[in-house]
């Protein structure tokens, strides 16, 4: 339970960052997310915690 909560948590700061970033909407942040991470075959929250972190370049992700 607690990791689940702390997965929602990141992506909540992942898609505020984001939105901020491309002056969007949460929603179309969390798209721009969830459809990375579709793309690349990996979980929301791996993706949210590299865009936070800027732990490793994520070309592509934009709203």
């Amino acid at each position: 339970m607690q990791t689940a909560l702390n997965s929602r948590v990141l992506i909540e700061q992942a898609k505020g960052r984001l939105a901020e970033r491309q002056s969007v909407d949460m929603e179309r942040a969390f798209t721009a997310l969830r459809g990375y991470a579709r793309a690349h075959n990996r979980r929301v929250s791996d993706v949210a915690r590299a865009f936070i972190d800027d732990s490793e370049p994520l070309p592509g992700l934009v709203a």
